[in-house]
């Protein structure tokens, strides 16, 4: 089946941007097998109380029930490999130097294992830990010193380990989210690829492209609260789309 006219136009508009953006969410995960979170029927916040386990007081409240659900969702990322999207956007990085820059929502290491290496996280890294609170020590404590536990807990101060992700209620990583911002800013094109649309301030980025006059391709399978800002949707699955729209001309 000869490509339709939109997907030629995207095409066009992607591989002549000199400053590319992609801001990927849940959905080029989910492809590879990760859940969603906000999935009305599949998504994890359908099946789990999100508040219990992915805000600070809930783990306060059970930092036991909540370190042991987090350690699954570690698990489970660390099963699943990169898909074609993954590794498509990774290989057009790689033929351009420096016209790429990933910003991704999801807290999963699928880009750098596919080979992305310009990747800005705004929600963190599930893979690592951090301390819950400061540590009141100088020099702080080492995260890798924790002794073994549900979760571990610090023998010098006491403090216990908790993932490295962005919680209800929390503010993004300031650098990430400025970096984010300024790169598309000043970017030619904004590819959107899985995200509902739902989850700000990340949400946001494609309203501030259009505003600085770049073209916003998105890319999913099913509507989103951002397709008003689109200047162009294409329906699909990521793995399928993306390997052909960011191919060697």
């Amino acid at each position: 089946m000869e490509p339709g006219d939109d997907f030629v136009a995207a095409r066009r508009v992607l591989q002549a941007a000199r400053s590319l953006v992609a801001l990927t969410g849940a959905g080029i995960s989910a492809e590879s097998g990760i859940p969603t979170f906000r999935d009305a029927q599949t998504g994890l916040w359908s099946q789990f109380d999100a508040m219990a386990l992915a805000s600070e007081p809930g783990f306060r409240a059970r930092p036991e029930r909540a370190w042991d659900w987090y350690a699954e969702r570690r698990a489970g990322v660390q099963r699943t490999e990169p898909n074609a999207a993954h590794r498509a956007l990774a290989a057009f990085e790689q033929r351009h130097p420096g016209r790429l820059r990933i910003v991704t929502q999801n807290v999963d290491d699928l880009h750098q294992r596919a080979g992305s290496r310009d990747v800005l996280r705004l929600h963190g890294d599930i893979l690592r830990v951090r301390w819950l609170d400061p540590c009141p020590l100088q020099p702080a404590c080492d995260t890798d010193a924790a002794a073994a536990g549900r979760p571990p807990r610090c023998a010098r101060c006491g403090n216990l380990l908790r993932p490295d992700v962005v919680w209800f209620g929390e503010v993004l990583p300031a650098a990430a989210l400025a970096a984010a911002e300024a790169a598309v800013a000043r970017c030619d094109a904004l590819l959107v690829v899985g995200t509902s649309g739902s989850v700000w301030p990340a949400a946001g980025l494609a309203g501030l492209a259009r505003r600085a006059g770049a073209q916003v391709l998105i890319v999913n399978r099913a509507a989103s609260e951002i397709d008003s800002e689109a200047t162009q949707i294409l329906r699909g699955a990521a793995a399928a789309l993306l390997p052909a729209l960011l191919a060697p001309i």
